[in-house]
């Protein structure tokens, strides 16, 4: 049970996976949460350093896919500046929107890795999708929804008891 809540990477931001580093894992395609993955909870566009991020990832040949449990309208007009693919309503830790969204890159799934900001909603969707998983810092959680922060304790937890038994 608990190998399905650790991710297979940890990062601080998406902007230390670099197109090498991605290589070095076997990733050719990423699956991106959204809401503090990406950007701020409370922004609408991502940062120029996350733009310039994506920009680098795409000249490199890495594919994305926003993954995100947001409404299709929110979702859309998020990732459409991006010139990204998405799946809205993804209902993660439900598996199904990673599918689609990996067939939508026509990539194998050992090529293709979950980035998110949350255990129990990215990192769950991505291994049950079999996929590869990489955990996020998420950005200002102190924006995030009270049912987000509700669930960081027990996140910590999890996390903490994988680091002493490390």
């Amino acid at each position: 049970m608990l190998k399905l809540l650790l991710p297979d990477l940890r990062v601080d931001s998406v902007l230390e996976l670099t197109p090498q580093r991605l290589a070095s894992l076997d990733v050719r395609g990423l699956l991106l949460d959204v809401d503090c993955t990406l950007k701020r909870y409370s922004a609408t566009e991502v940062s120029p350093e996350v733009a310039a991020w994506i920009q680098q990832l795409r000249s490199a040949g890495v594919q994305m896919c926003i993954v995100s449990n947001g409404r299709n309208g929110r979702i859309a007009r998020f990732a459409q500046p991006l010139g990204l693919p998405f799946v809205a309503m993804a209902v993660k830790p439900l598996p199904v929107g990673c599918w689609r969204a990996a067939r939508k890159l026509g990539l194998a799934r050992r090529q293709t890795a979950m980035v998110g900001d949350q255990l129990f909603a990215d990192v769950v969707a991505g291994k049950l999708a079999g996929v590869k998983t990489i955990l996020v810092r998420p950005i200002h959680p102190e924006e995030e929804p009270w049912f987000t922060r509700l669930k960081r304790p027990l996140e910590r937890a999890v996390l903490a008891r994988d680091v002493s038994s490390g």
